[in-house]
């Protein structure tokens, strides 16, 4: 029965069509229940006509909140990306969220981004060419998404960037630090300087990634276009091979990784062990206490290539060991590099 009453609250309609079920309630009499369900089949039957939207109830269909946006595109950096470049991601994406709150991406307007860009050249020309490069990709990104129309960023120039050569630590500074460093820190800043891997590659590697009768290393890398985890073979030196030859006698069997630490979770609230994570505080802190000028991690892959280039290695061969895609990018690291 498709109409019935229910005591001390009225009569309603209730049935079944193409596997959709429609009911409304409460009517005072069956008799209105039953020709309110007269006219539901009827419209049902012959449904009317919908007409075009106005203009002002008309709404992009290509346009969502800019928060929305951030976090599919944080997401998606997650996935493809290296774990500091997406932590920077974060830190740029909560400053922006901040800028325009509640923000639509359609209201986000070129005008808006030049102030901001503005704004952040107060602290440095460098900052503000980062946050613009960021704030393309992110509008690129929702745009191959079919996610927004258009990118609010385009037109935009980068800021005059007043260029400097750059640091290369002394063999002198760079022993000095290793003096300075405690046993495990001294291996991995030796991890670095005889692979002349970046940071990401070192934390990541484990002993599955060590051939010692090879007597070479695999560092893995997302630089390459498209974020694909790559492989490359790195020849192990003397040091290396006696610096991981020592670490694999006496490593915690239990842990696959080199190198590995165990902190504070904030997330989990509790104690994990795992790989390294960020150390950037460390170099400061050494530096100072060797008494040399700062340098940071990644000054110990132009030093490590320093030692190549001195040696007559060809720039082909430092290419594929410091994992460049392309050649122009070593010539830097080379011209860069000087008398070092």
């Amino acid at each position: 029965m498709s109409v019935y009453s229910v005591k001390g609250r009225g009569w309603r309609y209730d049935f079944t069509q193409n596997g959709n079920r429609y009911t409304e309630a409460w009517f005072p009499t069956k008799r209105q229940a039953k020709e309110a369900e007269a006219k539901k089949r009827e419209e049902l039957r012959n449904p009317p006509p919908v007409a075009p939207p106005t203009p002002a109830e008309e709404k992009t269909p290509t346009d969502m909140d800019f928060l929305e946006l951030v976090n599919r595109r944080l997401d998606n950096v997650k996935a493809y990306k290296c774990r500091t470049y997406y932590v920077e991601h974060v830190h740029l994406g909560r400053r922006l969220i901040k800028e325009w709150p509640g923000s639509n991406c359609s209201e986000i307007k070129t005008s808006m981004v030049q102030r901001y860009l503005i704004k952040r050249a107060g602290v440095s020309a460098f900052t503000a060419n980062r946050d613009l490069r960021y704030l393309r990709a992110l509008f690129n990104f929702g745009i191959r998404q079919g996610l927004i129309k258009n990118n609010p960023t385009q037109g935009l120039e980068f800021m005059p960037v007043e260029r400097h050569i750059r640091y290369i630590p002394s063999k002198e500074d760079v022993a000095k630090v290793l003096l300075a460093a405690d046993p495990d820190t001294q291996d991995y800043l030796v991890a670095i300087k005889e692979n002349m891997g970046r940071m990401g590659e070192i934390n990541r590697l484990t002993w599955a990634d060590v051939d010692f009768e090879g007597r070479w290393v695999v560092l893995y890398t997302r630089k390459k276009k498209g974020g694909h985890l790559s492989p490359r073979k790195i020849p192990m030196t003397i040091t290396l091979y006696s610096m991981l030859i020592r670490r694999y006698k006496n490593r915690d069997t239990d842990k696959p990784w080199v190198f590995w630490q165990r902190y504070w979770s904030h997330k989990e609230g509790k104690f994990v062990e795992g790989p390294y994570q960020d150390r950037k505080m460390i170099m400061r802190k050494l530096c100072l206490k060797a008494g040399v000028r700062y340098f940071r991690f990644h000054a110990l892959r132009h030093f490590g290539a320093s030692v190549l280039d001195r040696a007559n290695v060809p720039i082909s061969s430092i290419q594929r060991i410091l994992g460049h895609e392309n050649r122009t990018t070593t010539e830097i690291y080379l011209h860069s590099i000087g008398e070092a």
